[in-house]
This record gives C-alpha cells, sequence and structure tokens, in this order.
C-alpha cells in the first residue's frame, strides 16, 4: 500500500478533499487549507483546483481529481454524500475551524460549531470510512490532524483546545477498536505552520517571538514536515504504529 496516489479530490463547505485511495477532509483555516491541497500532490504532481473556488461538484481536468461539496456539520448531507464515492483506504481528516475567544465569552455558535467540525464530523466520517474499509477487508490507515493544543493550555483557545484533547483521545480508542480490524489510527499535531495564513496570522514580530521561544528549535513548522508525518503514517513504514499523538512542533511539547 503506497501512502497516496492522487485520483480523486473532495471538498466540501467546511473543505473536504478526497485522493486516490486517501479521502482527505479541510477547512480553510490555518495549516489544514495547504496541507490538504500539498498532500495529494506530493507523490502524483496533481494540480489541485482552489478550494475556495469550489462550491459545486467538479472535476478538474487532467488529474482525476473529483470535487463534491458537503457540509459536514450537516450529518445526513455527509452520509448521502460519502455513500457516493469509492472504495477508500486511507482516510486524513484535516477539516478544523478555530473560533478563538475569551472563555468568558465563548458563544454556543462558536462551541457547537468547534465541535461539529473539529470532533463530530471526524467522528462521522471516520465510522462511515471505517465500516467500508470492514467490509472490504481494507488494512486501512487513519491520520487526524489534530494540533499541539490539544496538549497544552494557551490563551483565547479554551473550545478549539478541547476539541483537539478530544480529537486526541478518539484517536486513541478507534486505534484501539479498529486495530483488530487491522486499521491503523494516529494524530499528527503540529506547531504553528507557515501557510499564507499562518505567515499574515504570525506575522507581528512580538507575538511570533513569544510562541517561538517556546519552541526548541526556534521555528515554525513548514507545510512538507506536517505533509511528510502524514505520508508516514499513511505508509507501511508505520505498519506497526498505531494510537500514536506524532508531534510536528519542534519540540514545543517538551520545552
Amino acid at each position: 500500500m503506497t501512502a497516496v496516489a492522487c485520483k480523486t479530490y473532495f471538498l466540501h463547505c467546511p473543505w473536504v478533499k478526497l485522493a486516490q485511495a486517501t479521502f482527505l477532509n479541510c477547512q480553510p483555516h490555518h495549516q489544514h487549507e495547504a496541507l490538504s491541497k500539498k498532500l495529494p500532490m506530493q507523490q502524483s504532481g496533481c494540480k489541485v483546483k482552489n478550494p475556495r473556488r469550489s462550491r459545486g461538484a467538479t472535476s478538474t481536468q487532467g488529474t482525476g481529481i473529483e470535487t463534491l461539496c458537503v457540509d459536514l456539520g450537516d450529518w445526513d448531507a455527509t452520509e448521502a454524500a460519502l455513500s457516493k464515492v469509492g472504495a477508500i483506504d486511507l482516510l486524513v481528516n484535516n477539516a478544523a475551524v478555530a473560533v478563538l475567544q475569551p472563555f468568558l465569552e465563548v458563544t454556543k455558535e462558536a462551541f457547537d460549531r468547534s465541535f461539529d467540525v473539529n470532533l463530530r464530523a471526524v467522528f462521522h466520517v471516520s465510522q462511515i470510512i471505517s465500516q467500508q474499509m470492514i467490509a472490504r477487508g481494507v488494512q486501512g490507515a487513519i491520520v487526524n490532524i489534530s494540533s499541539q493544543a490539544s496538549q497544552r493550555a494557551l490563551q483565547d483557545h479554551a473550545v478549539y483546545c478541547s476539541t483537539k484533547s478530544a480529537l486526541d483521545m478518539l484517536t486513541k480508542v478507534m486505534a484501539l477498536e479498529l486495530g483488530p480490524h487491522k486499521i491503523r489510527v494516529n494524530s499528527v499535531n503540529p506547531t504553528v505552520v507557515m501557510t499564507d495564513m499562518g505567515r499574515i496570522n504570525w506575522s507581528e514580530p512580538q507575538k511570533a517571538a513569544a510562541m517561538i521561544s517556546r519552541i526548541p528549535l526556534q521555528k515554525f513548522a513548514e507545510v512538507d514536515d506536517v505533509v511528510n508525518s502524514i505520508l508516514f503514517l499513511l505508509s507501511d513504514k508505520s505498519a506497526m504504529t498505531t494510537g500514536v499523538s506524532l508531534p510536528v512542533d519542534g519540540g514545543f511539547l517538551v520545552s
């Protein structure tokens, strides 16, 4: 089983993407959009359509990429959409939103939307795809994109940190229960990633310096750092690895 071969690209209105044996779902926030663009291309050289401009079911000429639009916050719509896709051997759950509010000011809307996308959508998509893998007898792999925020308290991140902590535990339970079916489940937990949005959000020198001072390698992650970790966990090179939360954080969590 190779890591990724680009065949199909699935996106949704918090954008979801699908590549050949790999289903990626993605929200255009922070590292997520850039990762989902780059991951299918890493081994295939595919050109990926800009998800921000995709609003319906389309296909990208010459790449074997298909796009579908569905709101992962809609349980029934997600189930209907996933019933239309082909066989999936590898799953990358990359959808996320980050609505940053002080704890005392967190709104119901921010709470519900964050948990709908960051946790419930992962649970639902993984459940559907895992059932399909089991029915086909596939020895699959699932990678959930978490965050260093799952293990460290960050100012104004009460909801985001909570969703990512919950995602890490979901990853472990999935690994425990899906292991007998030969399906591996791991998470990747990045620090700040230097996507276009990441560069904008962390362009203020004082803000960036405060975070970098807590990272022993003294730098933020690049998209390739995260992509390479995902590809490793999808590949047979990690055939004995499951239930792991892999930090891609330059040592932030040990500082």
